[in-house]
Parts: C-alpha cells; sequence; structure tokens
C-alpha cells in the first residue's frame, strides 16, 4: 500500500500534526533512501526513512503504509525503528543552559531593594 510521507509519519508518531511533517519535509529533514522528500512522496513497504528532529537523525523501515493514525502499541506493525543508540543517547544528554544563575540581589535591585535606599536617602542629611 502507497501512501503520502507526510500522513506515514503523522500516522505511525513520529510528529504530533500531519502539518508539523509537512514542514520538516519542506524543510529537507525527511529522506527517503537518502534523497530529500517532498510531503507528496509517497511510500512503500521496504523503504528506509531518515528524519532529522533537534539534534536526533531517526531511522525508519517502512514494514506497511497506513493512512489513519493508531496507537503507540500498534505502530511496530507498521514501521521498524532503525535509529542507532548513539542517536537515541543524544535524547538523554544534558541540556545546557545559556542562562547563568545569579544569587538574590547580585544584578539590577529590586523593586524593595529600590524603596529602601529611597528611605536612607531621605533619612540622609546633606
Amino acid at each position: 500500500m502507497e501512501v503520502r510521507i507526510d500522513k506515514y509519519l503523522w500516522a505511525i508518531r513520529v510528529f504530533k500534526t500531519r502539518s508539523e511533517a509537512t514542514d520538516a519535509c519542506n524543510g529537507g529533514k525527511v529522506k527517503i533512501g537518502g534523497v530529500n522528500a517532498k510531503p507528496s512522496k509517497d511510500v512503500r513497504p521496504g523503504d528506509i526513512i531518515n528524519v532529522r528532529k533537534g539534534a536526533v537523525n531517526f531511522t525508519y523501515r517502512v514494514i506497511d503504509g497506513l493512512e489513519k493514525r493508531v496507537g503507540a502499541k500498534v505502530v511496530p506493525e507498521y514501521a521498524e525503528n532503525l535509529t542507532p543508540q548513539e542517536e537515541l543517547d543524544k535524547l538523554r544528554a544534558p541540556v545546557e543552559t545559556f542562562f547563568v544563575t545569579r544569587d538574590r540581589g547580585a544584578g539590577r535591585p529590586t523593586k524593595k531593594d529600590r524603596r529602601e535606599i529611597e528611605e536612607l536617602w531621605d533619612q540622609m542629611d546633606f
């Protein structure tokens, strides 16, 4: 059974919505047999699909086509996940933050700090 790649990726739960699958295809993030796939490209049993989501490259083999979204338990009947373990380990990698934590009061004064400073200025005689 042949089915559109965007519909197939949505049906096997690679993407949450069909429009996300379509956008990924249009953005060059989906390949069938190493060739960029347009959303309307048909997939057949035996095709190898590569999907790049973030830093991870997922690989799937089409077992059978389907047009309706199925439950997660049924997905292995339609697609085989061939993603190497090194790629799956990227999902568990610690997320580096670009924001440095700072101690309270180490940066700009808070509103409370500003009020206290103004009170001190009012109390001082020059």
